[in-house]
């Protein structure tokens, strides 16, 4: 299928921000008592942070305001914000494509943070929108956040081609009928130098 637009996750697609966002998790878990794995992280990766601290208080039993613990979690990611890293191959197909075919982001994260990170490697103007997790009401892996990018760059679902990093947006994308991409097994394809 040849695409007509493009959809790009951020977080582990765009730009290696996940590392640092364990480091922010593994401080916000202890400060709270959450226990909180590495491994569960990783497979809760697109699921926005508010979610994140309402399913593991439910599962551990603990009653906490999940939006000010969602807040405090982003102002730690945001003081890490200067040690991010561009994924340079996936940023090198969303320039390949910059005025050729429409293009969105699709994230879990919130606008405050996705802006910051796509003008600090000055991408964001490849993108003719940016949704995140306060855009819809259903997060990954439900498709909403990819269908509204869909339709904000005005290009049906089926002709879409999307980029995503964990198996919450991969599922994500195939719900909402789209052409899927792994960057993860792009990624562990590219020749090590």
């Amino acid at each position: 299928m040849k695409p007509k637009g493009l959809i790009f996750d951020c977080d582990g697609t765009l730009v290696d921000t996940m590392p640092l966002h364990w480091r922010a998790w593994q401080n916000i878990a202890a400060r709270h008592n959450l226990h909180f794995p590495e491994e569960r992280f990783y497979a809760l990766g697109g699921v926005p942070a508010r979610d994140i601290v309402k399913i593991l208080a439910r599962e551990q039993d603990i009653t906490l305001d999940y939006l000010a613990i969602a807040k405090e979690k982003e102002a730690a990611y945001l003081a890490l914000i200067g040690q991010v890293e561009p994924i340079p191959s996936v940023i090198a197909i969303a320039r390949a494509h910059h005025g050729k075919l429409p293009m969105a982001v699709a994230s879990g994260g919130t606008h405050k943070v996705i802006e910051q990170v796509l003008t600090r490697f000055s991408i964001r103007h490849l993108f003719d929108a940016v949704v995140t997790s306060e855009d819809v009401v259903n997060q990954k892996p439900a498709p909403d956040m990819f269908l509204e990018a869909a339709r904000r760059i005005g290009v049906a679902p089926q002709f879409c081609r999307a980029y995503e990093d964990t198996d919450l947006g991969m599922q994500a994308i195939r719900t909402a009928g789209m052409d899927a991409v792994d960057v993860r097994e792009m990624l562990a394809k590219r020749p090590l130098c």
